[in-house]
């Protein structure tokens, strides 16, 4: 009987190379540069990174260090923009902080950019601001309207030329601000911001400080008459309440504990952060808003 014969198979041909991905193009979110290669940068929405690189910025009320308008102004810099700054030291002399050593000019020198000291109790200083804020960096992209003219008082001793002061710099300068803005505008750009500044007037009483909720109030009412106006030039318009604030007028030294759900009082940065992201490209299709950045700030507790 014949063996059975073993029949060699041919050896199995091995499998095909598989290709490698094809390098693509990556763009990076912030800068908008493109870098050729697979996974060299992280996905867009994992770069939490804001620029402004082009754009340049007129902030106003910024000559305090410890102020909300010195942190936006850093902040702004820090994404890119080219930042003008406005601020009045007189102002800051006659309350119980003080004045920083070197008023404006110290503070723009130190941070690199131009400045100008204006009074805006002055109905034509706004004009000025702007025109120099031009002067000094071209088209305006962004106008952050910082300042305010802050103090209590009882109704009863409220005076007619307390009532004058509180319109006339916080709301007649702010809205001239805005006119200047508008009127020197480069509707070709993309870009346009405008930010006010409000309290919370809106949410709720605010003892004892009567003319200065009327004239805050008054700002965050205009937010959508102004949006609206703007709109076509693509220029959006909104307002911030940066809801209690630590810019050394002594809020501190008070407790947070029961008010504040995260233990502490806000900061200047907290603001900054919101103001920041409003100006840019991430914030393009709000307009017309007043957004409340309290930290949750219990005023009944």
């Amino acid at each position: 009987m014949r063996a059975a014969r073993r029949v060699r198979r041919a050896p199995r041909p091995p499998p095909p190379r598989r290709r490698a991905p094809a390098r693509r193009a990556v763009r990076h979110p912030c800068t908008n540069d493109t870098t050729v290669g697979r996974g060299e940068l992280p996905e867009p929405s994992r770069v939490p990174c804001i620029d402004l690189t082009g754009r340049n910025a007129l902030v106003t009320g910024a000559s305090r260090r410890t102020g909300i308008g010195y942190a936006i102004t850093r902040r702004l810099l820090d994404a890119g923009a080219s930042v003008f700054i406005h601020g009045w030291t007189p102002h800051d002399a006659a309350q119980r902080w003080g004045a920083d050593p070197g008023g404006t000019e110290a503070i723009a020198a130190e941070l690199g950019v131009p400045c100008l000291e204006a009074d805006f109790a002055d109905a034509e200083a706004p004009e000025r601001v702007v025109a120099a804020a031009a002067e000094a960096l071209g088209a305006l992209d962004i106008l952050v309207v910082n300042h305010a003219r802050s103090g209590h008082g009882r109704l009863d001793e409220l005076t007619a030329a307390d009532v004058d002061a509180f319109l006339h710099e916080n709301v007649r300068a702010s809205l001239l601000l805005v006119r200047e803005f508008a009127a020197r505008h480069d509707d070709s750009r993309e870009g346009g911001r405008v930010v006010l500044m409000t309290s919370g007037q809106h949410l709720a009483p605010m003892a004892r400080e009567v003319a200065y909720a009327v004239s805050k109030g008054a700002l965050q009412q205009a937010t959508l008459t102004l949006a609206e106006e703007l709109a076509d030039r693509r220029i959006t318009v909104n307002t911030v309440n940066p809801g209690p604030t630590d810019t050394g007028w002594g809020l501190a030294d008070q407790d947070s504990a029961r008010t504040m759900p995260f233990g502490r009082w806000g900061e200047p940065e907290d603001a900054a952060r919101l103001i920041v992201w409003i100006c840019s490209d991430d914030a393009r299709w709000i307009t017309g808003q007043t957004i409340d950045s309290e930290g949750g700030f219990r005023r009944w507790s």
